[in-house]
């Protein structure tokens, strides 16, 4: 395995107002080795049990891309069904950790979003973007599909949305397509025009009534609480698929493109 694989983290501050900021990283393009996956969810479960913590904003390192989605390099090593499921259930288990934590959660998305770094914007409770924020869903391209992520996107874009981005996995939609389509909630043509919009609205909620919060995440997720057994079936259909020798000709190619 490509010692990538094994880079890459996640880093937690929590401010004296109550504001967590969780940032994740990765050397290729902020993409989701399965032990950032782990981190990520285990981070945002133990924060929504913090008492100390109102608010949680989501963001990725650097100021390019905000996630290239899952590992090339570890789905090029996946050999067996078992270990196939395990690594799919790493993005079910983290947009179920922010479907389930009671604290909002904001999403910084500084630039392009693919494949499960969809998921994440799409699994956030209100998303700032920039202007070069653009989305791909490339699953297809790579013989499987956004199975695991499909329904958070589908969530905040509808199916028709989701189905374009899911069909069409070669090409990028723009950050004021996301937004059209409900995926982002403002953009901006800076980072630092995002930031202070962002900074705002975080003052605001710090002081608004954590019990009224935590009642409106409720609402937003009504109609979601089977989401542990939907994501974990996906999964396994994601897990399955990436065997195929079809999946890694294909996401062999990609690596070859970059």
């Amino acid at each position: 395995m490509n010692e990538a694989v094994n880079l890459g983290g996640v880093d937690v501050t929590i401010d004296d107002r109550g504001l967590a900021t969780v940032e994740f990283s990765h050397p290729l393009s902020n993409s989701l080795p399965g032990k950032v996956l782990a981190q990520l969810s285990n981070t945002i479960t133990a924060l929504g049990e913090n008492d100390q913590v109102k608010i949680l904003v989501l963001k990725s390192s650097g100021e390019r891309a905000f996630c290239a989605g899952a590992s090339f390099d570890e789905l090029i090593s996946i050999e067996d069904l078992d270990t196939g499921k395990v690594f799919f259930s790493g993005f079910a288990n983290v947009i179920n950790a922010m479907r389930k934590c009671p604290k909002l959660i904001l999403g910084r998305v500084q630039g392009k979003a693919v494949g499960g770094g969809v998921g994440l914007a799409s699994s956030v409770d209100y998303c700032f973007a920039t202007k070069h924020a653009a989305v791909k869903l490339s699953e297809l391209a790579v013989g499987i599909g956004p199975f695991v992520v499909g329904p958070a996107v589908a969530r905040k874009l509808g199916l028709a949305g989701m189905s374009d981005l899911a069909i069409n996995a070669t090409e990028w939609r723009t950050a004021q397509w996301a937004a059209t389509h409900g995926l982002y909630n403002d953009i901006f043509e800076s980072v630092q025009e995002m930031d202070k919009a962002m900074e705002a609205l975080v003052s605001k909620l710090l002081s608004s009534s954590t019990e009224a919060m935590k009642g409106l995440k409720q609402v937003f997720w009504e109609g979601t609480e089977h989401w542990d057994e939907l994501l974990a079936e996906r999964a396994a259909i994601s897990g399955e698929l990436i065997l195929s020798q079809e999946a890694k000709k294909a996401i062999n190619k990609f690596k070859s493109k970059k």
